[in-house]
């Protein structure tokens, strides 16, 4: 019978965790807090690990601009784009940064290619201009390989990619924060003294990334 109660409740909670694909439940109660206390909010930071990284390596950093961070471990761009309502718009932020793409070029939900990224990229942009949010769209990251799919080789994916979302940037006269140029080695790869592993930047990785930023937003 026990045995039987175990099974019944990983049934649940799969369903449960299917029918979150986007993981709306992982900011409800931050976003409610947020609301309440009435704070001014400069930027959301949106995204994937990399995103949700950057406040635990920077937490002055974002207090200090009135930043706040909206990043999920894992998430591709179709995932990003169904709860950039909740987690961005509903915050009423005067900026979206948004820095994705990797995950959907490791195929975390998926096979999908460059343009239905872009599409989906455009759509949160889109979605931004509409409710008075300036867009600032970031270039994926230099990464030549992923530990956790080592079959799929990313090098030239992400150049075309980040050769997309910069040339849409300038198209729609959109801020394009070039992090790539800063943070790749020889190997179009991301230097290893700035990150922890061949895709997620470390402290050194943030600082860098922190000071690129901070020039364009000036």
């Amino acid at each position: 019978m026990k045995l039987f109660n175990i099974l019944l409740f990983c049934v649940a909670l799969n369903q449960i965790q299917a029918q979150d694909w986007a993981n709306l439940t992982r900011y409800s109660l931050e976003n409610k807090t947020l609301l309440t206390s009435e704070q001014t909010i400069e930027a959301v930071f949106f995204g994937n690990s990399i995103t949700e990284g950057w406040p635990q390596f920077s937490p002055t950093f974002f207090k200090e601009h009135n930043f706040i961070g909206r990043g999920i471990g894992g998430q591709t761009t179709p995932q990003l784009l169904l709860r950039f309502r909740q987690d961005v718009l509903g915050l009423r932020p005067k900026k979206v940064i948004l820095l994705a793409g990797i995950n959907d070029i490791a195929q975390n939900t998926g096979p999908i290619n460059l343009n239905a990224i872009m599409d989906n990229i455009i759509s949160m942009a889109e979605l931004a201009s509409a409710n008075d949010v300036e867009m600032i769209l970031c270039s994926v990251l230099p990464v030549n390989s992923f530990p956790w799919r080592p079959e799929i080789i990313p090098t030239q994916m992400v150049i075309e990619l980040n050769q997309k979302i910069n040339a849409y940037a300038q198209k729609m006269n959109l801020v394009y924060v070039d992090y790539y140029i800063h943070m790749a080695n020889t190997e179009k790869g991301l230097k290893d003294y700035l990150g922890y592993d061949t895709v997620h930047p470390n402290k050194a990785g943030y600082e860098v990334m922190e000071k690129v930023l901070l020039t364009y937003l000036k």
